[in-house]
């Protein structure tokens, strides 16, 4: 079933003449990457939520703008950011601007296999996408080094360990796992410091807290395109 779904695709992307057929190209890419993003936030069979302040159930708007945990869709950041972020890689791209995309903090990786959908669909074979997370959840808050307060609860969320082999799991099942889909395993302050990546087009820090976000920011930001993108 795969391999059917990938003949379609590659005849989708690879027998449009760009010349002539400039806006069909356009279409077919924002229909399969709306797939994407539908099949992501899992809306097609709408999932509950397991967010520990709501009841189990599906809630269409909290879906839409990332408000709920979703039980088993790929990223809980709603549709809204999911079509930010696909614009604004598009964006890099058409505008030709040069570098790989990281996210920091992927959760089940769903952002992270959007761009790289969106770089397969534009047969975007440059670029690499770097995903990096701890995968064994948030660290315990450090108020001596970083501005997050004593009792910041996020390291207690069990539901936000998902092991880097689901996550690569989760890629292979949208067929979108390539050797330019590089894993960075660790807690951001081990590994962001090392990661000899540059430059970057766009980048997107999802680490929850602040100790998280100010390390990502400091070591990556310096090496944004000009014209490239962060979102935090």
């Amino acid at each position: 079933m795969r391999q059917f779904v990938q003949r379609i695709r590659d005849n989708l992307f690879s027998k449009v003449d760009p010349a002539i057929n400039k806006n069909k190209i356009e279409d077919v890419r924002l229909l399969y990457t709306e797939l994407l993003i539908s099949i992501l936030t899992n809306t097609i069979y709408e999932d509950p939520s397991m967010s520990p302040w709501q009841l189990p159930e599906f809630e269409a708007a909290n879906r839409a703008v990332g408000m709920d945990w979703p039980r088993t869709a790929h990223t809980m950041v709603g549709i809204a950011r999911l079509r930010n972020l696909r614009d604004l890689l598009q964006a890099a791209i058409d505008e030709g601007i040069p570098g790989h995309v990281i996210e920091t903090g992927v959760w089940r990786g769903g952002c992270c296999i959007l761009m790289k959908g969106v770089l397969r669909a534009n047969k975007d074979e440059l670029r690499k996408l770097y995903v990096a997370d701890s995968f064994a959840g948030l660290p315990p808050p450090d108020p001596t080094k970083y501005k997050d307060p004593a009792d910041d609860p996020h390291h207690t969320y069990k539901e936000f360990i998902v092991p880097v082999e689901q996550v690569r799991k989760n890629f292979e099942a949208y067929n979108l796992l390539d050797e330019n889909v590089i894993f960075v395993e660790g807690f951001f302050e081990d590994t962001l410091p090392k990661l000899n990546v540059n430059p970057y087009s766009l980048i997107r820090l999802a680490g929850d807290m602040y100790g998280s976000t100010i390390v990502a920011l400091e070591n990556l930001y310096p090496r944004l395109s000009p014209g490239g993108y962060i979102i935090m």
